[in-house]
């Protein structure tokens, strides 16, 4: 019986994982279950297992007294000193060891289902441990059956997983007894056991693809910074290297492709973008966007939104199939991306000169110069703080505030005073530059240049040296020393008068 005892413990502990400690204690309580049912539940019985004999001992406590009154919990002193102890006091609890060879077949068979139980309840919880942790890996199993709805449960060897359809790439099909790898993305505990549900869908996946087929990514000399994915179509994985000598790109494609093959075919032929990671976040968007072409673009870094533009002949493609590109690009760079086209630009150009220079009444230098700035409406203009315009380079203080003015009543009530007004009511006490237009030589022309540049006034104009008149554009050295003379004149017959 010892050997045999101590050779199905140990068995047991091999094929199902479970530590000795455990698959002891589940024989214990199952053999105790057996006594108790045989002999009565109100015992106090205590089951051991003993190495040396490799037999599960029960004994049954009883309380030493002067006078039993319950024959099965108590015995007397005398007894007790006679037939166990000689040393034996009142209030003593005394082990005796019970015969456990006739337990009988209805005891037996409850005792094996006690360890069976114990034994299965320690398997799963084992199996719990062992993948709980795994959350993010990639595993490898075999297909056990496909049930109704296109679920699939994997075979792992001592447990199962379930790969739902939302987590299969579309339109792929699977045969029982395929092998089939995917990526673990939860392990839930389960009253009947641990759930494992796999992946083939997430980005994950693909990461775990690459460095399983890259020896770079594995050893650490190349990272991935970003993966997305649309499952089965197109993917784009963002990868950089600290080493000069390292083409991370080039890694992952391989020989002739040969390494990211490997992974297209894996996944069911989805085109997959390697792109290469860099800190100037403009360079990574515009690579994100490939093969796309980019002409220029636009940043607005406080709320991680760019506005790219293209030619014509590159929109489709930056855009992608029903947004593809793009969407996939904005998720892999996390942030947001505007496509819009060279003549979609043009024309927005177009429209926000031609409204500034109707609405806010003035000239086409400072209506390019308020749209290269970044603003393409009245409305915008009239919505920012007034200090953003006092910032703009060349633009005098007196003149901004004009300008603002006008805009927020082109648009309509004023958030200061709820009140409308049109932009043709306001009034400026002095145009900036209108009285420039009254010297020798000064056409309206001349005059926008010249306010562009901040030379507002006559006043301004007299102020200037000959080296920071001659900066404007078109106005050379003759040019500038006739116009600072004739703003002195100007200004010495105005005193005169």
């Amino acid at each position: 019986m010892a050997p045999s005892l101590d050779y199905v413990i140990e068995q047991v502990q091999r094929e199902k994982g479970i530590s000795r400690e455990v698959i002891v204690d589940a024989i214990e309580t199952a053999i105790l279950t057996a006594v108790k049912k045989k002999m009565g539940q109100d015992l106090d019985l205590e089951a051991q297992y003993n190495p040396e004999t490799g037999e599960i001992e029960v004994f049954q406590f009883r309380t030493v007294v002067e006078e039993v009154e319950d024959p099965d919990t108590e015995i007397s002193l005398e007894e007790a000193r006679r037939e166990l102890d000689e040393e034996s006091e009142i209030g003593d609890s005394i082990g005796i060891k019970v015969d456990t060879s006739d337990l009988g077949r209805i005891a037996a068979q409850t005792a094996k289902q006690v360890i069976m139980q114990k034994v299965r309840d320690a398997e799963l919880e084992s199996i719990y441990e062992q993948y709980k942790d795994r959350k993010g890996d990639l595993i490898s199993g075999t297909v056990q059956r496909i049930e109704r709805g296109g679920h699939v449960l994997v075979n792992l060897g001592k447990t199962e997983a379930l790969l739902p359809v939302s987590e299969q790439i579309p339109n792929e099909a699977f045969r029982r007894g395929e092998r089939v790898r995917a990526l673990i993305i939860d392990v839930r505990k389960e009253t009947r056991g641990p759930q494992i549900i796999l992946s083939r869908t997430h980005p994950g996946f693909l990461i775990r693809l690459f460095e399983l087929e890259v020896p770079e990514i594995a050893s650490g000399d190349v990272k991935i910074v970003n993966a997305v994915r649309d499952p089965g179509h197109r993917a784009k994985i963002a990868v950089y290297t600290k080493d000069s000598h390292i083409d991370p790109v080039g890694s992952c494609v391989g020989v002739r492709g040969s390494r990211v093959q490997n992974i297209v075919q894996e996944l069911r032929g989805e085109r997959i973008d390697i792109i290469p990671w860099t800190p100037d976040y403009t360079k990574f968007i515009c690579s994100a966007l490939a093969p796309a072409k980019i002409s220029k673009v636009f940043i607005d870094e406080e709320n991680r939104s760019i506005e790219v533009i293209v030619e014509d002949d590159q929109l489709s493609l930056a855009i992608g199939k029903k947004g593809q590109n793009v969407r996939l690009a904005s998720k892999l760079t996390e942030w947001r991306i505007d496509i819009r086209s060279e003549t979609e630009l043009e024309e927005t150009f177009k429209k926000a000169v031609a409204d500034f220079m109707e609405k806010l009444g003035i000239g086409e230098v400072l209506a390019r110069m308020l749209y290269s700035e970044g603003f393409t409406s009245i409305e915008e203009i009239a919505e920012v703080d007034l200090e953003e315009l006092l910032e703009i380079e060349g633009l005098e203080e007196e003149r901004a505030r004009w300008i603002y003015e006008k805009a927020r009543a082109a648009v309509g009530p004023s958030a200061e005073s709820g009140e409308t007004g049109k932009a043709d009511e306001i009034a400026s006490p002095v145009v900036p530059g209108e009285d420039l237009k009254t010297l020798p030589g000064v056409g309206p022309k001349l005059a926008e240049q010249l306010t562009a540049a901040g030379i507002v006034s006559v006043e301004k104009l007299a102020t200037l040296s000959l080296e920071e008149l001659t900066k404007v554009p078109g106005v050379g050295e003759k040019k500038a020393q006739a116009l600072i003379e004739a703003a002195n004149e100007a200004l010495e017959q105005g005193d005169d008068a």
